[in-house]
């Protein structure tokens, strides 16, 4: 696929996505890398333009980011934001009480904590994203397994085979303390967001090493 067609296909992905203003993103191509630039008004903006990037049939990866230019009008100061953050992780019923602890700097949200799941350590970031005057996350929350390696192994591997957009034969997982490493081939960059998402999703992962590879 040439690099003007994944442009174009770029192109309109974000045009077809409502979430996203494209009237200020700069786009090239080149050897199936997307670079971008320009700017959006909030972080979750920024979020959405990344995923939908991603999404595109070609994209091998991205280089650059756009950036967070938020309007006057829906500027927070950072004790607000901070504020504000707290109430949303009090909120969130998957999140151990006090578990996440938040540090607000130029509208810079900084996430730490320990949690027993990664997808403990997403939601939270989640929450944050769609709050406004955020311009960026910096998550470094710690996941503490609390499930032994072969259990996690299993269960990733009986979640590959349930996924319809997974060809689970072509994929090996390994386990090295709680690390999840995944070898071997995939389709293209959806079905490896897929597989990644999955061994992320299990219980006990902190972290994960894809070296699946296109093709």
């Amino acid at each position: 696929m040439s690099d003007a067609a994944i442009r174009k296909d770029v192109l309109a992905e974000l045009d077809f996505e409502s979430s996203i203003n494209d009237a200020h993103i700069d786009i090239a191509v080149e050897n199936g890398i997307v670079t971008l630039g320009g700017y959006v008004t909030s972080y979750a903006e920024k979020h959405g333009v990344e995923q939908a990037v991603l999404r595109v049939k070609g994209v091998r990866a991205i280089a650059g980011t756009v950036d967070v230019r938020v309007p006057n009008e829906r500027k927070y100061s950072d004790e607000q934001i901070a504020e504000r953050a707290l109430k949303v992780l009090r909120w969130n019923s998957v999140l151990p009480e006090d578990a996440v602890k938040v540090q607000v700097l130029d509208g810079w949200v900084s996430l730490n904590g320990e949690v027993p799941t990664y997808y403990q350590r997403t939601m939270a970031e989640e929450g944050i994203r769609l709050l406004e005057g955020v311009v960026g996350i910096i998550n470094q929350i710690t996941v503490k397994p609390l499930i032994k390696a072969d259990d996690v192994k299993r269960k990733i591997e009986e979640a590959l085979l349930r996924r319809a957009r997974v060809e689970a034969s072509r994929i090996k997982v390994s386990i090295d303390g709680s690390q999840v490493i995944l070898d071997g081939h995939v389709h293209d960059w959806d079905e490896r967001q897929v597989v990644k998402v999955t061994a992320w999703a299990a219980p006990g992962v902190s972290s994960v090493l894809d070296r699946t590879v296109i093709g």
